[in-house]
């Protein structure tokens, strides 16, 4: 088994794939979705693995591999931590040096987090170039990848549940209420009329900046949406054809493979 980490501001997405079997390999078996809390010392996160993987059914042990993706480098000490400890194995995090057969634009690559890099090479892989991810996270990226399998940059922009949170907490009046599609544009109340603006107002933004992507990448572009928001924004959006909430664990099962990780020896 491969077990794959996706550590972001907001949430930690893990994956268990497997490895072994020739008829099962690379499938999915299990997948998850906790709080990211920074405070969590090693014993809380290997406890909550270990119970994961005991109510899924699957035994740690047969863990052979772990690779990491992480934009909290305060939590990348103890993850490892975790991993030596829990499950006997050093985990393989992607950083500067990882074999990603991506090549990287960004004027400084250092810069770019590593989800982005592990998003780009899913969808070029799965769907082909020119592409766009939209990863709708803490932040909403959007992450530009060429016809070639270059990494070209990209868009960052205030994620929706940022804009909702702002909006609450810099009005005396104004409620935090929960991001969906209303029922009509034109709001009846205060909750509805917030409602309304999160949403369109959001669609609107992420639709804008996707019409001039398109524009400067061609209109053969594939555009795919994931993260924890994707598929309400991304069922709505003129631009958006697919919605893949897998996209980031399969990318680190990608750059596992072609990293050529055979399993790693006890810690």
């Amino acid at each position: 088994m491969l077990l794959v980490l996706d550590v972001g501001n907001t949430n930690t997405v893990l994956g268990v794939y497997d490895l072994g079997s020739e008829k099962d390999q690379g499938k999915l078996v299990a997948h998850w979705r906790v709080a990211t809390i920074k405070t969590h010392t090693v014993d809380e996160y290997g406890v909550l693995f270990r119970n994961l993987f005991a109510f899924a059914k699957i035994a740690a042990e047969d863990v052979r591999g772990i690779i990491i993706s992480s934009v909290v480098p305060s939590m990348d000490s103890t993850l490892r931590e975790v991993c030596e400890r829990y499950f006997h194995l050093k985990p393989l995090f992607i950083e500067p040096g990882i074999k990603t057969g991506m090549p990287v634009q960004y004027d400084n690559p250092q810069e770019v987090g590593a989800d982005r890099i592990v998003n780009g090479v899913a969808a070029y892989e799965k769907f082909g170039g020119p592409c766009v991810v939209v990863d709708f996270g803490t932040a909403t990226t959007f992450d530009a990848v060429s016809r070639k399998g270059e990494y070209m940059g990209g868009v960052i922009a205030p994620g929706i549940g940022i804009s909702a949170q702002a909006l609450f907490e810099h009005t005396a009046r104004l409620p935090l209420v929960d991001i969906r599609r209303p029922a009509k544009l034109i709001g009846t109340n205060t909750v509805g009329s917030i409602q309304s603006g999160m949403f369109f107002g959001y669609l609107g933004l992420v639709d804008g900046i996707l019409e001039r992507l398109i524009g400067e990448l061609g209109p053969d572009t594939k555009v795919v949406a994931t993260g924890g928001l994707a598929r309400l924004i991304g069922d709505n959006s003129r631009h958006i054809k697919t919605v893949d909430d897998l996209l980031t664990l399969d990318g680190l099962r990608i750059i596992w493979e072609r990293n050529n990780a055979s399993p790693k020896s006890k810690a």
